[in-house]
């Protein structure tokens, strides 16, 4: 005989601090579940706090008042089960918990069991792992509850919940995004539900958080790893299905809590079909970019932002972005010509600003550089002209943007692309001035995809743009090159030591020059101290700066 939960997976965009701003939206997904007649729905890892809260955990406040607002969300559920991430104390101890409510009360509390603490995550530095895998009665069905890291780990708790009498896991989580990501993250669930012959409700946070981007894509497995449903990429959805379990006998164990003995009979309104269409790789990557740049500018009170215009790639790429995101009307571009700036770099950033429709205008900076060298000659005298003149022309306009930045409310947008940051090819206090760096961890190959792809929707970024040599037009017929191998040479070497930690002779042997391999990890290298003083930026690959990538800067090892 087979019985039909309805389940619900509730996808949403928790900001972290902000509990009742959260509390509020459980509350808004709670009603519209239970009106669509769903029996069980799940909300993601640390619904009330968001995630992840770091050190707010160690302020004692902040844990009372998330306990708080747990209890007073308690109170409010009646007739549906809701699974809903929070922080837990238990004496002294910390936990990353999931509460398990109904009929207004808090029938139990699991607490995550495996902490990750690599990469982005340093749950180990908060929390205390959980040693009890409880599984839930709800009329005739046994469900487990498991937290993110919990089903990644091959001793997962899954196999314990199952062992006890589960007959699907609701699996919530916090799960970060990276080109990737997705594929990887099927595999695993659809492993464990048919290794444990169990069906899988996998649900996660969707919104930008910092670096973080979460992507949702929640989705519910059966025990033959079949996807019976999936949620939408990086938007909030609340994804509802029917789910046929087949019932057996329970048996008595005191590790199963009894939510309910008589599941509440409701009105189930027929389902819409939903068919969700998976995103290609070059389309998972900008949506991640939109998601994360809307994201930090909204929950951090701006609404505006302003960009300067080079007339190059990055500038296109992120005025597009931040046009896509945030809506023409709340953009502003800003071209910033030198006596080095060509007439075509003038009109490739006008024709854009154009194409995008945003506010455009152009300060020259041609006199405040010549006031500098006026100021600075005598102490200057005898030193010929190098990259302290070039460096001198991207401060003045760093200055100039966040003066309007001041002057109008508005955040500024820095333009510079992984490839340039990882090779220090950036100047500190100039064009790595600014408030989100959006692009700062996309290589540079990977930024004329991106346009291409951002261009393929409707034209927007002007042709030459796309086809003429990169420069930062600092002095007379500068090109990126003069400084930088190739990008197709230098994005591999970078991907293999950043992101792969691969040393020089490894490197080597993939092909390339041992003096050119030398001269980027150099480069690399001695650029630790810029990046630390870099705004942050969205983390679209396996290992970005900050988070990810934790160098020391005072660093004798080479």
């Amino acid at each position: 005989m087979n019985n039909t939960l309805r389940i619900a997976l509730a996808q949403i965009n928790c900001t972290v601090g902000d509990l009742n701003g959260n509390y509020n939206k459980v509350i808004e997904y709670i009603s519209k579940a239970d009106n669509s007649g769903a029996d069980i729905v799940a909300f993601p890892e640390l619904t009330i706090t968001g995630y992840p809260p770091e050190d707010l955990l160690l302020k004692p406040k902040f844990i009372s008042d998330n306990l708080e607002i747990i209890n007073k969300l308690s109170k409010k559920i009646k007739k549906i089960v809701a699974i809903v991430g929070f922080v837990n104390k238990q004496k002294n101890n910390l936990f990353n918990s999931a509460a398990i409510i109904y009929d207004g009360k808090i029938k139990g509390i699991y607490n995550k069991m495996i902490l990750p603490n690599y990469g982005v995550f340093d749950e180990k530095r908060y929390f205390h792992q959980g040693d009890n895998p409880i599984v839930f009665k709800y009329g005739k069905y046994i469900f487990g509850v498991g937290i993110c890291e919990d089903i990644w780990n091959e001793n997962t708790p899954i196999k314990k919940q199952v062992q006890l009498g589960a007959d699907i896991i609701f699996n919530i989580n916090a799960s970060p995004y990276y080109a990737g990501k997705i594929k990887l993250r099927e595999s695993i669930i659809q492993k464990q539900a048919k290794s444990n012959n169990i069906r899988v409700v996998y649900v996660n946070l969707v919104g930008g958080q910092d670096e973080l981007v979460f992507d949702g894509q929640s989705m519910i497995i059966d025990n033959n790893g079949k996807f019976l449903g999936k949620s939408l990429a990086f938007n909030e959805d609340l994804f509802i299905t029917d789910i046929n379990i087949p019932l057996k006998k329970i048996k008595k164990n005191q590790k199963i809590i009894n939510i309910t003995n008589q599941i509440p009979i409701k009105s189930k309104i027929k389902l819409p079909e939903k068919n969700i269409k998976p995103l290609k790789p070059i389309e998972e990557i900008y949506n991640a970019l939109l998601l994360g740049l809307s994201d930090y500018v909204r929950k951090n009170g701006f609404k505006k932002v302003v960009i300067g215009l080079s007339g190059g790639i990055d500038s296109a790429l992120v005025a597009a972005l931040a046009v896509d995101s945030l809506g023409k009307e709340n953009v502003t571009g800003v071209f910033m010509p030198s006596q080095y700036s060509s007439t075509e770099s003038g009109e490739d950033a006008k024709q854009l600003a154009y194409n995008l429709g945003i506010r455009f205008s152009t300060i020259p900076i041609n006199q405040i550089y010549k006031t500098y060298l006026y100021v600075l000659k005598q102490t200057f005298k005898g030193h010929k002209q190098d990259i302290t003149e070039e460096n001198l022309q991207a401060r003045i306009r760093g200055n100039l943007l966040m003066a309007l930045s001041n002057k109008f409310g508005c955040m500024v947008l820095t333009t510079g692309n992984k490839s340039e940051m990882s090779a220090g090819y950036a100047t500190l206090y100039g064009d790595m001035a600014g408030g989100f760096a959006v692009i700062k961890d996309v290589p540079k190959i990977l930024v004329y995809k991106l346009s291409e792809y951002r261009n393929s929707l409707y034209k927007v970024i002007p042709k030459r743009i796309l086809t003429k040599a990169p420069t930062a037009e600092l002095r007379p017929n500068q090109k990126d090159s003069d400084t930088l191998p190739k990008y197709e040479i230098l994005d591999p070497i970078l991907k293999a030591y950043i992101e792969d930690d691969m040393d020089m002779e490894q490197i080597v042997l993939m092909g390339y020059e041992k003096n050119v391999v030398t001269k980027i990890i150099s480069m690399v290298d001695r650029s630790e101290y810029k990046r630390r003083q870099s705004p942050p930026g969205i983390k679209i690959t396996y290992k970005a700066f900050g988070k990810d990538r934790r160098m020391p800067i005072t660093n004798g090892y080479r």
